[in-house]
């Protein structure tokens, strides 16, 4: 049983701590932003657009044209240019200003120079051994810098005042086919509003921030100890049984409701307790209403970024320690009114618990709502090498708002890899995705189908049932700086791409900010919620003997 005593949040309520102040983007600012949970809850001011290059195969020219699901996601690069008697190959090359606020690559081997060069300049900024900068220590260490199974990711900002060039100085893989010259590669960069003024990223720069990266990677390490509260700063706990087909409503609370509005929810804490536990995470959905507008349906284990069963991780915006407790660390900004509950689509009863915290949030016309909806699709066939590959709906919002992460949990039948398909963002009605992957691991920050446990601040892979890719996988990835506003609407599909004929199970889980009114596709699907899970599957596939002796 969950003992109904009192859990001392260690949270922080403080009114939001970063603002942009008159003056010019810096590496400095960008890492102020990068931990400051309130600052997404506003749409950005100054304003910025999200984009991403990437080694897409370039015969992906639009869905009703052949090529639309090409896989070949691997050195496509703009041009190739001489600089200094060197052949670079052009991987980005943006008008700014703007900033580079993700980095990720892949290679078998990691040879070859990458060399960013800003504003013009005939010299590079940086020129680096590609896994030196990306994923090692060139500039940062972990968590800004790190390898996560066999994908290397930088997260240290980048910023640039007109303009930035990004090259590679190996071969073309497409034209010696020698593995040697390979390299996949995604970069998302922010592009800023004409006339905003930014400080271009410098070596001088990143030594005087010394300090300032040093607090910022102790703190994206011990998200739940960052800013400890004032005296008071937490609250008691609630229990309470729900029953199949019941609720538990925990906010408003008679004892808790204490706090004027506009306010805003700073942490929660849910824990749960059933004989089958694995389904109550899959059948207890969390469902949340501000202001009258329900923004928040989702199945507990979803929403927590675990996917089928409890999966112990740590993330910046989301924590399940061993013990089992599930910690959202999300800002929930409301005008008026806040209420959030459990609701029971199972057949078992379920013991819910529930701690949170909130404090003062001053409302404004940059304030916005959290959302999280959730989609899930069983049985969806696949075909050999990828053959009749879809486009598969996570997201669509309508509305004004920013895409700040999601959560895949899957189900796979093949011990095969599933993960080819590439992520295709649309942002206000392009015709053609602003972003467009290199394949779903790559997407998620790690590589080549890697079965390997992985955590951090920004993305993680909690489970990998295995033996191979078979069974259950969770994936997830929240957006810090990469976060992607939308004035009008945001389109994400991911492709099903299986190199096997089977059939698997989606559902997704997608986290964004929204202004009053603004809407998702995804309505809330109890039946989906209360469908038995597969949880410690068994693969068809026979175990090879060994030779007697």
């Amino acid at each position: 049983m969950i003992r109904k005593a009192c859990l001392l949040l260690i949270v922080a309520i403080l009114l939001p701590t970063w603002a942009h102040a008159a003056g010019p983007i810096t590496l400095e600012t960008l890492l102020d932003e990068m931990v400051d949970r309130t600052a997404v809850a506003r749409f950005p001011d100054p304003a910025y657009t999200c984009h991403q290059a990437s080694s897409y195969h370039r015969e992906s020219v639009a869905p009703d044209q052949p090529g639309w699901f090409a896989n070949q996601d691997r050195s496509n690069f703009i041009r190739s240019e001489t600089n200094q008697g060197r052949t670079e190959w052009v991987l980005m090359d943006e008008k700014g200003p703007g900033a580079i606020v993700r980095f990720w690559v892949t290679a078998p081997h990691y040879l070859g120079t990458i060399r960013i060069y800003l504003d013009g300049a005939d010299e590079p900024v940086l020129a680096e051994r590609v896994d030196k900068l990306v994923g090692g220590k060139a500039l940062v260490g972990p968590p800004l810098s790190a390898e996560r199974s066999r994908g290397r990711n930088l997260y240290l900002p980048i910023p640039y005042a007109k303009h930035c060039k990004v090259t590679f100085d190996r071969a073309n893989f497409n034209k010696t086919n020698d593995r040697k010259d390979l390299l996949y590669y995604q970069i998302n960069y922010r592009t800023y509003a004409p006339g905003t003024e930014v400080t271009s990223f410098s070596r001088q720069q990143l030594a005087t921030a010394k300090s300032k990266v040093a607090s910022v990677q102790e703190r994206l390490l011990k998200p739940h100890l960052v800013n400890m509260p004032p005296p008071g700063g937490y609250h008691a706990d609630n229990t309470e049984t729900i029953k199949p087909g019941g609720r538990f409503l925990f906010v408003p609370s008679v004892e808790l409701d204490t706090t004027p509005a506009p306010a805003a929810l700073y942490h929660l804490m849910i824990e749960i307790n059933a004989k089958d536990r694995a389904q109550a995470l899959r059948s207890t959905v969390l469902a949340m209403e501000f202001d009258g507008q329900k923004t928040v349906w989702c199945p507990l284990g979803d929403f927590f970024g675990s996917g089928v069963g409890l999966n112990p991780y740590r993330g910046w915006y989301r924590r399940i320690p061993k013990k089992g407790e599930l910690w959202s660390y999300w800002v929930m900004p409301y005008q008026k009114t806040c209420r959030i509950w459990l609701e029971n689509h199972g057949q078992q009863p379920v013991e819910g618990r529930v701690a949170f915290a909130r404090g003062p949030w001053k409302w404004d016309d940059r304030s916005m709502y959290f959302h999280a909806n959730w989609r899930q699709q069983r049985g969806i066939p696949t075909k050999t090498g990828g053959k009749g590959a879809i486009d598969w709906n996570f997201l669509k919002a309508d509305g004004q708002g920013v895409f700040v992460g999601d959560t895949l949990a899957l189900v796979n039948r093949s011990e095969s890899w599933w993960g080819e398909g590439d992520e295709k963002i649309y942002v206000d009605g392009e015709k053609f995705p602003s972003h467009f992957g290199t394949g779903t691991e790559d997407y998620y920050g790690y590589a080549w189908g890697n079965t390997n446990f992985f955590e951090s601040p920004f993305h993680a892979q909690p489970r990998v049932e295995g033996p191979k890719n078979f069974g259950n996988t969770t994936d997830t990835r929240v957006r810090l700086l990469d976060a992607i506003p939308f004035r009008k609407s945001l389109n994400f599909d991911m492709e099903v791409w299986h190199w096997r004929k089977t059939t698997v199970d989606y559902a997704a889980t997608t986290y964004w900010y929204g202004r009053p009114g603004a809407t998702a596709n995804h309505r809330p699907a109890p039946t989906e919620a209360a469908q038995p899970v597969e949880y410690n599957m068994k693969s068809p596939v026979p175990k090879k003997k060994k030779n007697a002796k």
